[in-house]
């Protein structure tokens, strides 16, 4: 454990000393923030762009950083160590990091060349199904290659599902590349409740002893909290969706490698919530003409509602802790 914990802290250090010169190379290019906040569904948040004009200028891209990396320091501690690691298991972490993050990426830049005509504009329904094209690859390789084939529910037991499961888990990739997203919102929100989820994802493979697990959720862990420290409120960098779908595809994987994929919806109970209002809304919207809240999701409701952006953020932090600690006893439960 000492290996990992001291890759984590050559992450932070590693992270947080290239972070300066990146942020200044983002405003060089100029990808920064210069229009309307959107939600997951491309709809315009106007209300959240009321209340957060400030906000125009942030350079956004930090989950490139990120990607590079522990991407690098990954691989470099495998080989140093001669960690016991299994080609596939290594090949759908890195291959949800990098697809989704090269998917984000790619919206990023279209934001910032404003292109959404032609084949390089696309549309909402188009990146859902390239997203469930690359979780559905992972879910089979899980299957095929690495033999998934079952949820454990600990008040059911094993639950068999055989080629299903690369459904079910290309949907559980799915949900949480997009709930992440969607929390992606407020500064520091996002990255402080991935943070809270890979600590108790830390935990439950250290107490199996899963040493390659346990390497690039610390490494992951070290480069995300340099982060944080250049996001927290008033933000100097945001993840982008290069960060938030990356890091939203990796922690399901993770959460898929445990073993136990229903602690993932307990462990990231509030990125659940958040995802699950905007949802409601949408249907409710569309089927009924109505809306169910004033405005989502849950975060920009709140700040509507008159709260200070920290006040919501460690009050989400909180909660994140709360949801974790119950997503951990679950798991442990005999």
């Amino acid at each position: 454990m000492d290996q990992v914990f001291g890759f984590s802290i050559l992450s932070l250090v590693i992270t947080g000393i290239l972070l300066i010169p990146f942020i200044d190379f983002l405003y060089k290019i100029k990808l920064q923030k210069n229009q309307h906040h959107k939600d997951v569904f491309n709809q315009k948040i106007r209300l959240f762009d009321k209340l957060s004009t400030w906000k125009i200028g942030t350079p956004f891209g930090g989950g490139l950083l990120i990607i590079f990396v522990v991407t690098i320091l990954t691989l470099w501690a495998y080989g140093l160590f001669n960690i016991d690691v299994k080609f596939w298991e290594l090949f759908v972490l890195l291959f949800a990091f990098l697809g989704f993050g090269a998917l984000g990426f790619y919206d990023d830049l279209r934001k910032i060349f404003n292109t959404t005509k032609g084949v390089f504009g696309l549309k909402f329904v188009h990146k859902f199904v390239l997203q469930w094209a690359l979780a559905l690859i992972i879910g089979f390789i899980m299957y095929f290659q690495l033999g998934y084939s079952f949820v454990y529910v600990h008040w059911f037991g094993q639950i068999t599902l055989g080629v299903f499961y690369a459904v079910f888990a290309a949907f559980v990739i799915v949900s949480f590349t997009n709930a992440v997203n969607i929390s992606d919102g407020l500064d520091g929100l996002s990255t402080g409740l991935l943070i809270i989820c890979l600590v108790a994802f830390l935990a439950m493979s250290g107490s199996t002893l899963d040493s390659f697990l346990s390497m690039f959720i610390a490494i992951l862990v070290g480069s995300a909290t340099a982060f944080l420290y250049f996001n927290i409120y008033k933000a100097r960098l945001w993840l982008g969706d290069v960060g938030a779908l990356s890091l939203g595809a990796v922690l399901a994987v993770i959460g898929l490698l445990t073993g136990k994929p229903i602690s993932v919806a307990l462990i990231g109970g509030v990125f659940v919530i958040e995802a699950g209002s905007s949802l409601l809304q949408m249907f409710s919207r569309k089927f009924f003409d109505k809306r169910i809240f004033p405005a989502t999701p849950l975060h920009v409701y709140l700040i509507k509602k008159g709260w200070e952006e920290p006040k919501v953020v460690m009050r989400a932090w909180l909660l994140g802790v709360v949801f974790a600690i119950l997503g951990l006893y679950i798991a442990f439960l005999r």
